[in-house]
């Protein structure tokens, strides 16, 4: 038995060993830091910080004051920008594990660095190269001063990450993702498209979903106005934190940039904001930019598909996953990847389908971004947008001429308009597999629409103005895919506005820190059906329908009828975000009232009890809900009593300019310019502000920076 018991230790030794050896998978060290910090010396920005943290960073090229900026935003959050750049690489698993395994095989599957190897040299101009390199020298003389904080094996940052960040995010902003999450997913129905000539239309088994996504924004001219000012809001809704959070800065530089805005973790330029002379604000918006084909596998060869009665062999890769376990060990998976003339293939239990989506293989994101952060007048920022390099989002205008205008801005897929689009397309006709894009000129835009008010709030492209001359559906082709929904923000921008009132400074405000359900909402509609419900044989029920009856559809903090209510279509109205079903209307209207009674022994408590905004030991009431023009979205329904923000308001702007062409602005944040360190002042010091609906005034001349600077230094040089 001893001999056993020895022999199987000794053979459970060597198996250990072997997995131990198979399962090693150290990162290698970074480069010493006198290597990692040697490109910094070809750059110098200064950097100010005001009085919130803020940094206002300047240099004597635009390429100065890129690296500028990646040293100040890894000051605050270096963490997640490490995380953008590993998960632009396609090896966040080594870091995070198996559960960030899908990303990176997401990276492989749409071909992110094959569009890196086939693009970066020829299409990416040399002063926007220019920028991405000083942006990744900042990060590296950030990583040579913290060699603790630096992912090991990460470094160094190169420009490629900086550009192949836009290649792979900017396509989730339509919601790519979640057509692909669809396609993985078990219970997913095929609703193919029928030829148009046979005079049939698409077979659709299962209805398709709206991936709406939140934003405000509002530009006022100034004949509009009342009183000669023309305004912007700019109101993106966003997560609070993570790779999607928006961070401010101001970058200016003597080669003309001198722009204030908000940017993501990763990226050398402003995504939205302000110079002196314009500024825009984004939206996320929902055309239909997918297509999905359905394959036919060859049943004697699974390499081969059908095209045009032939059998044409698959694009065949594999993808090496590294997966971390613990410490230095990791699993090294291997992935098949397929590609068809289509795009990238997915296998499913429920077929092999292949997609073709805007954006594949663009290149020109960052260079489209930079354009636009330079222009200094309608014409110069159409200019901009007609580069047509971003596949998605909206833009509101707004500039010191007056000008205000519209874009329902895509890269619009050039298909037959003979067919139907919505639904899967057979996937053995290389006629049906679209070439290029519609023209700039093709896309859906309102200029100076005669109300002087343009707004969008992830709605459909012909409620932009409150005016006559909104878009009309019939002058744009079916197979565009242009949104026909409404929002409940953009029904309240329509029930407030009629066309002609003037809409001065306290009445814009008023819109954007409006907290009520429209109407014809679909929270009205969810309590309607509540309140038909008979609850006479329930009289506790019965008395809490008389209450949501009382409520006004408002979420101001002090009511005492919008916590029930609020709860009550909170998931229905966040179904199509989270992805998680909803309970029926009667289900989730005696869930708010259990959750109420078992958390504050009432069902009226004041919204401001329930709805709050924490951040470390700062936690205060705040108005608003989900999906009203003053966005609050909480994670979830918890154990705590509390619904926690998360997401909705995020980075806001208030720009304006007079009748002379002189600028203010106001901004402010619901957290402050500390993303992660805790202990800094400024890891919540907007807070209050934010919830009283207040702003900071922004510092936009190099004297005002200069009288509220609290530190002022030259990385690298000091």
């Amino acid at each position: 038995m001893k001999r056993i018991l020895a022999g199987a230790a000794a053979l459970l030794a060597l198996v250990l060993v072997g997995a131990g050896i198979f399962l090693w998978d150290p990162l290698p060290a970074n480069p010493p830091a006198a290597a990692l910090a040697a490109a910094a010396a070809s750059y110098d920005a200064e950097i100010i910080r005001d009085e919130f943290g803020v940094p206002h960073i300047h240099g004597a090229r635009d390429a100065d004051a890129s690296f500028g900026l990646a040293y100040a935003h890894a000051e605050d959050d270096f963490e997640t920008i490490q995380e953008t750049v590993a998960a632009g690489r396609g090896v966040i698993a080594h870091y995070r594990g198996k559960a960030a395994a899908p990303v990176d095989y997401m990276v492989a599957l749409l071909g992110i660095w094959d569009t890196m190897a086939t693009r970066y040299d020829s299409d990416v101009p040399d002063d926007v190269k220019a920028i991405a390199e000083a942006y990744a020298a900042g990060l590296n003389l950030y990583a040579a001063e913290h060699p603790k904080a630096t992912w090991r094996g990460l470094a160094p940052f190169t420009a490629e990450d900086v550009v192949a960040g836009f290649v792979f995010k900017t396509p989730f902003f339509y919601g790519l993702d979640g057509t692909l999450m669809k396609l993985f997913s078990d219970d997913y129905q095929q609703s193919v498209t029928l030829d148009p000539t046979e005079g049939r239309k698409a077979f659709l088994i299962g209805p398709p979903t709206m991936a709406e996504r939140g934003s405000n924004a509002i530009a006022v001219s100034a004949r509009r106005s009342g009183d000669n000012v023309t305004r912007l809001v700019i109101n993106s809704h966003q997560p609070l934190t993570g790779p999607v959070a928006w961070y401010e800065a101001q970058i200016a530089s003597d080669e003309g940039l001198d722009i204030t805005g908000g940017i993501f973790p990763g990226t050398p330029v402003i995504l939205h904001g302000f110079n002196h002379d314009l500024g825009w604000a984004n939206t996320v918006s929902a055309q239909d930019l997918v297509d999905t084909y359905v394959l036919t596998v060859n049943p004697d060869n699974p390499h081969q598909y059908k095209l045009d009665g032939e059998w044409v062999d698959f694009e065949e890769s594999t993808a090496l996953l590294h997966v971390r376990l613990l410490g230095p060990f990791a699993l090294k998976v291997k992935r098949k990847v397929l590609r068809s003339a289509h795009g990238p293939v997915i296998e499913a239990r429920h077929g092999t389908y292949a997609i073709r989506y805007a954006g594949m293989g663009e290149i020109r994101q960052l260079e489209q971004y930079y354009r636009l952060n330079k222009s200094t007048d309608l014409d110069s920022f159409m200019a901009a947008m007609s580069l047509n390099a971003l596949p998605s989002i909206n833009y509101i205008y707004a500039d010191k001429a007056a000008n205000v205008a519209f874009i329902h801005n895509a890269q619009y897929p050039a298909r037959d308009n003979a067919w139907d689009w919505s639904g899967d397309m057979p996937g053995d006709r290389s006629d049906l597999i679209w070439q290029g894009y519609r023209p700039w000129s093709a896309v859906p835009k309102l200029v100076n629409p005669v109300s002087g008010l343009v707004f969008n709030s992830n709605n459909s492209p012909f409620s932009a103005t409150d005016g006559p001359d909104n878009l009309k559906p019939g002058a744009f082709p079916q197979s565009m895919g242009l949104q026909t929904n409404q929002s409940n923000r953009s029904l309240r921008m329509i029930e407030l506005t009629d066309g002609k009132t003037p809409i001065n400074e306290p009445d814009l405000l008023a819109l954007k820190f409006d907290t009520s359900y429209a109407a014809d909402s679909e929270a009205a509609a969810l309590v309607a059906r509540v309140l038909a419900i008979d609850w006479s044989r329930e009289p506790e029920m019965e008395e809490a329908a008389k209450h949501l009856a009382a409520w006004d559809m408002n979420m101001d903090v002090h009511s005492r009828h919008a916590a029930l209510g609020g709860l009550t279509v909170l998931r229905e109205i966040t179904e199509k975000y989270t992805h998680q079903p909803a309970p029926s209307p009667e289900t989730a209207f005696r869930e708010a009232v259990e959750w109420l009674m078992v958390h504050h022994r009432r069902i009226d408590p004041e919204w401001g009890e329930v709805n709050r905004l924490v951040r470390g030991d700062v936690n205060l009431p705040i108005a608003g809900g989900a999906d009203t023009l003053r966005a609050v979205y909480p994670e979830g329904i918890g154990d705590e009593g509390e619904l926690h923000m998360t997401a909705g308001d995020t980075w806001i702007a208030l720009v304006e300019w007079d009748r002379q062409g002189n600028q203010t602005a106001r901004v402010i944040s619901p957290y402050g310019s500390a993303t992660l360190d805790k202990t800094s002042p400024h890891y919540a010091d907007q807070a209050p502000l934010f919830v009283a609906e207040e702003w900071r005034t922004a510092h936009l001349t190099p004297e005002d920076v200069l009288a509220n600077a609290t530190r002022t230094y030259h990385p690298g040089k000091d």
